[in-house]
C-alpha cells in the first residue's frame, strides 16, 4: 500500500521515490538473500540513483526507524525526515505490552479466531486470514477496518517471518547499544512526526524522541490508527506539504 501523491505545492520541489516493486518484495520474501542485509545502505542506493545528492526521507512504521537511522547515519544526504507512526527509541521498549492489550481489545469479536490460527500449521489461505484479521487491528474505524487490511493484503505475498524476526532482534540492539538519543540530539535537520491517536502503538512510546530531536514537530492526525494517510489522507498530505514548504 503507497503513500499518497504530494500536493501540488511540494510536488513542483519534490519527486516521491517509491522503491517498491517486484524485485524488492521478492527481496523481502528471500529470507536467506534478505537477513543481515543493510538496508540504510540499500536506502542509500535509492537516493543515490533516483533523488540526488539530498532528498527528504519518510519512513512508517518500521520504517520510520530506518528513516531515523539513515538520516543519523548520513545527515548530509537528507534535507527533512518524516516519521510517521514509528514506535521511539526507548531502549526497554515499555511501549510493547500495551501494543499487545490493545491488539487483542480492538480485534474484540475476532479475537477467538485469530487466537486459533495461531496454534497450529497454517494454509497460505489461512495465513492470509490471519493476518488481515491482526492488520484491521491498525484502523481506528471499525466499519472500514476489514476493507482496509484486505487491501493490504491484495495481492497476497506471504510474511516472511525469518526476516521480521530479524529486524525485530536487530532494531532491539540497536536500541540497547547505539546510544540513539545521544545521535539525535545532534541531529540538525527538519524532522516531522506523524501520529494516529488510534494507534494501538502508544504514541507516548515516541515521547522521547521528540524530545531528543532539536528541529521537530509533531502532528496527531484525528481519526487515525497505524497508518494515517489511509483513513485521514486530506490531513496527512497537508501536514506533509506544510512542513516541507515551511522548511524548502
Amino acid at each position: 500500500m503507497g503513500l499518497p501523491r504530494p500536493g501540488r505545492p511540494a510536488a513542483r520541489r519534490a519527486r516521491p521515490c517509491h522503491p517498491v516493486g517486484p524485485a524488492w518484495l521478492r527481496a523481502f520474501r528471500a529470507a536467506r538473500s534478505v537477513l543481515g542485509r543493510p538496508f540504510v545502505a540499500d536506502l542509500d542506493a535509492v537516493r543515490e540513483r533516483l533523488a540526488g545528492p539530498r532528498t527528504a526521507v519518510l519512513g512508517h512504521s518500521w520504517g520510520a526507524h530506518l528513516a531515523l537511522r539513515y538520516a543519523i547515519e548520513h545527515p548530509e544526504r537528507v534535507s527533512h525526515l518524516i516519521y510517521v507512526s514509528g514506535t521511539g527509541i526507548d531502549p526497554d521498549r515499555g511501549w510493547h505490552p500495551h501494543y499487545e492489550r490493545n491488539l487483542r481489545r480492538r480485534l474484540g469479536p475476532h479475537l477467538n479466531r485469530w487466537e486459533a490460527l495461531g496454534t497450529r500449521t497454517l494454509t497460505p489461505a489461512e495465513e492470509r486470514e490471519r493476518a488481515i484479521l491482526q492488520w484491521s487491528a491498525d484502523f481506528a474505524d471499525p466499519d472500514a477496518a476489514m476493507m482496509h487490511a484486505e487491501d493490504m493484503a491484495t495481492p497476497w505475498l506471504g510474511i516472511n517471518r525469518d526476516c521480521n524476526q530479524a529486524v525485530n532482534a536487530e532494531v532491539k540492539r540497536e536500541l540497547r547499544e547505539a546510544d540513539i538519543a545521544a545521535r539525535c540530539r545532534a541531529l540538525d535537520l527538519p524532522v516531522l512526526i506523524i501520529d494516529g491517536p488510534e494507534d494501538i502503538r502508544p504514541r507516548w512510546g515516541v515521547d522521547s524522541l521528540a524530545k531528543a530531536l532539536p528541529n521537530c514537530e509533531r502532528v496527531s492526525l484525528p481519526g487515525s490508527g497505524h497508518l494515517p494517510w489511509v483513513e485521514n489522507p486530506h490531513d496527512f498530505r497537508r501536514a506533509v506539504v506544510t512542513f516541507l514548504d515551511a522548511t524548502m
